[in-house]
């Protein structure tokens, strides 16, 4: 029969002793990195709802003709002032001619009222009467208001033949481009866009739940979906109001409000306004990319010492800047 010393059994508690504070502290470490991810993913102010915008400028003609000159193509960068198009200017040219004959015949046509009306300003009242005399000068005054009609038309006729050559009003890019030399362009219709290169930004959806989190100036980092770098940004502006679908009434004027759970209530959006630092020559932004927005901090401008929202800011927004 064999003795065994509880001696001999102190390796094998030592060895579960040790296991078990090794699974604790795991546990612990895991639990803490969840709760640390945790906090992370639901309270730092980040987004994956974040698009790339850009002003769009609509070139309209403001005078009809057919279109004889596009020197553009579709998503050709153009810079401000050089010309998109013209409209035919024969029309235009024809009104000129006929408006500047009008001003010669009007100014004709005053100078001899005018002369008219002296002469008989300087008649005694046996020559000439008080009411002729008047009268006279009467018809100097209307020819005079007739001289500056036609003045005024000729300006216009110029004005009109001058627009019938449309230039770029900004620096950037003919996009969606479907008219083609022969259309006809009519007064006051869309003939083709320009998307304003240097008016880029981001709208950074967040939920309002994170909005604590955001201040003007703040330093954010933008990743784009098509891109793998990182691009930073600043915080310019958060959206001072969204849409209300129960404010909306209905046919007969009442209230439209939509059921909701009570034990679920999902956090609006709210868009805030990202300004890009500088943007690398081999990333091509386009208006309407996806984006996601994290706020990393606050910035080192002077924006980044702006109060936090609610807390008197101003009511108009900081003037957007210029991507280089």
């Amino acid at each position: 029969m064999t003795i065994i010393h509880p001696a001999d059994d102190r390796p094998s508690t030592f060895r579960a002793v040790l296991s078990v504070l090794l699974t604790l502290s795991a546990l612990g470490a895991a639990g803490l990195l969840g709760w640390w991810m945790w906090q992370a993913y639901m309270a730092s102010p980040w987004t994956r709802d974040g698009t790339v915008r850009a002003y769009v400028v609509t070139v309209t003609p403001q005078v009809s003709g057919r279109i004889v000159e596009l020197p553009v193509k579709g998503d050709q960068f153009v810079r401000k002032g050089d010309l998109l198009m013209v409209v035919e200017p024969d029309d235009y040219q024809i009104a000129l001619a006929n408006a500047e004959a009008a001003v010669a015949r009007a100014k004709a046509d005053l100078d001899n009222k005018q002369a008219e009306s002296q002469r008989r300003a300087q008649l005694t009242a046996i020559a000439v009467s008080k009411e002729e005399q008047q009268s006279f000068a009467a018809v100097a005054d209307m020819a005079a208001a007739a001289y500056q009609q036609a003045l005024a038309n000729r300006d216009q006729a110029r004005l009109n033949l001058g627009r019938t050559r449309i230039v770029s009003p900004v620096n950037g890019y003919v996009t969606n481009l479907l008219a083609q030399p022969g259309d006809y362009a009519t007064n006051g219709q869309r003939v083709l866009s320009v998307v304003d290169s240097d008016s880029f930004w981001v709208d950074a959806y967040f939920e309002e739940s994170v909005l604590n989190g955001i201040r003007l100036g703040d330093t954010a980092r933008v990743a784009l979906m098509a891109y793998p770098q990182k691009l930073t940004g600043t915080v310019t502006g958060i959206g001072r109001g969204i849409a209300v679908p129960n404010a909306q009434p209905d046919g007969s004027g009442l209230a439209t409000v939509n059921p909701v759970f009570t034990w679920v209530r999902l956090a609006q959006r709210v868009p805030v306004r990202i300004v890009l630092d500088h943007v690398p020559p081999d990333i091509t932004l386009a208006a309407g990319l996806t984006a996601t927005v994290s706020i990393v901090g606050p910035g080192t401008s002077a924006d980044a010492k702006a109060p936090h929202q609610g807390e008197g800011l101003p009511m108009t927004a900081p003037a957007a800047h210029k991507l280089p």
